[in-house]
């Protein structure tokens, strides 16, 4: 399977791309920094360029089956703005696939179900910031025709992959406070063979 991983510089992102190169998969990267790429693999194609870059976007999706997206935040607009890109690149290559990282800010809360959990009292953050870009792009994402899922993290400490944790459609599991990085990069990867969760918010927690 060709993969196209954005954010793969990061904590989740880099741990996708080892588990994807270690099932033989061929996997493009498109990063701002190739230096913090320190794989060799003939599988890896690496892609110099940037997400909010139309240009490069559309160029790391040729012949591409599947897109995981584990872009973060970082107190930017970079998520919400590179979305509708990523999107319109997808949709013109004829890519049905996109698994998203996102948070469990943006999953329903269980004490106002209709209400999401970062605009309730379940959620303990003093800021919405990244909760509010994640949210922006789960609306985006709702309104394609792609085939999308989002996972959903608690608290992600880097910890050990444990294999075993608990999922929900639309909610944090019950009392779930944590799930590490290496589990969450797991479950993430596991959906590009899998249409379980088409179309939902996956929360994931321990």
């Amino acid at each position: 399977m060709n993969i196209l991983i954005l954010g793969a510089t990061g904590r989740v992102g880099s741990q996708i791309l080892t588990y994807a190169l270690q099932d033989r998969h061929h996997v493009t990267v498109l990063v701002r920094t190739p230096e913090k790429i320190q794989i060799n693999s003939g599988n890896l194609t690496i892609i110099q360029g940037n997400v909010l870059n139309n240009n490069d976007i559309v160029r790391a999706m040729h012949g591409i089956d599947v897109v995981i997206s584990a872009l973060n935040t970082d107190g930017t607009t970079t998520l919400s703005e590179s979305m509708p890109l990523v999107i319109n690149a997808m949709e013109n290559e004829g890519i049905q696939r996109i698994i998203k990282i996102g948070t469990a800010g943006i999953l329903q809360s269980r004490t106002t179900p209709t209400v999401i959990r970062y605009q309730s009292s379940d959620s303990k953050r003093k800021s919405t910031r990244a909760a509010e870009e994640h949210h922006k792009v789960y609306d985006m994402l709702k309104q394609s025709t792609l085939d999308w899922t989002i996972v959903c993290p608690t608290y992600l400490p880097d910890g050990e992959r444990e294999g075993q944790y608990r999922i929900e459609r639309n909610f944090l599991p019950e009392g779930g406070m944590k799930i590490s990085v290496p589990d969450t990069a797991e479950f993430t990867y596991r959906q590009i063979e899998s249409s379980d969760y088409f179309h939902t918010r996956v929360g994931i927690a321990y």
